[in-house]
């Protein structure tokens, strides 16, 4: 899969994503700016993700949790701040969820900001309380003697 926006490319491959700018992106984000860089890579390398790439060099990501069977979870969609306002961030989801091993499937996703995005796609709000979340527990790094 890869669609373009005049100069823009949409992609799924793996091995065009650049975790560096990934980690710096998201690094800016409300909801990831406290993960590192080593848990920025362990979750590109466990999701179904997306880059977008302008000249080589990723502008903006996108990832989905999922067992590709019933359900998958929309996250850190993201578009660098240079290149927002062109219509990049409609066209990546839009790429998610009409990409051939999640299509049909159930999606769930989380924004305090951007619902008109994802209305368009067909994702609506739901009754807040019915869903729980454990908070993820930031682990002490030991050292071995």
């Amino acid at each position: 899969m890869e669609p373009y926006l005049d100069e823009f490319l949409i992609s799924d491959d793996k091995t065009l994503i650049q975790p560096e700018i990934v980690f710096e992106l998201l690094s800016k984000s409300y909801w990831a700016g406290e993960r590192n860089l080593e848990t920025i890579k362990k979750s590109i390398e466990n999701s179904l993700c997306f880059g977008v790439y302008h000249a080589g060099k990723q502008v903006g990501f996108a990832r989905c949790v999922t067992d590709y069977a019933t359900i998958y979870w929309l996250a850190d969609v993201i578009i660098d701040e240079r290149f927002r306002g062109r219509g990049l961030g409609k066209v990546l989801v839009s790429a998610v969820h009409s990409h051939e091993s999640i299509m049909g499937l159930s999606g769930i996703l989380a924004t305090r900001d951007a619902h008109a995005l994802y209305e368009r796609h067909g994702f609506v709000v739901v009754e807040e309380k019915r869903y729980m979340r454990r908070p993820a527990v930031k682990q002490e790094t030991t050292v071995s003697e």
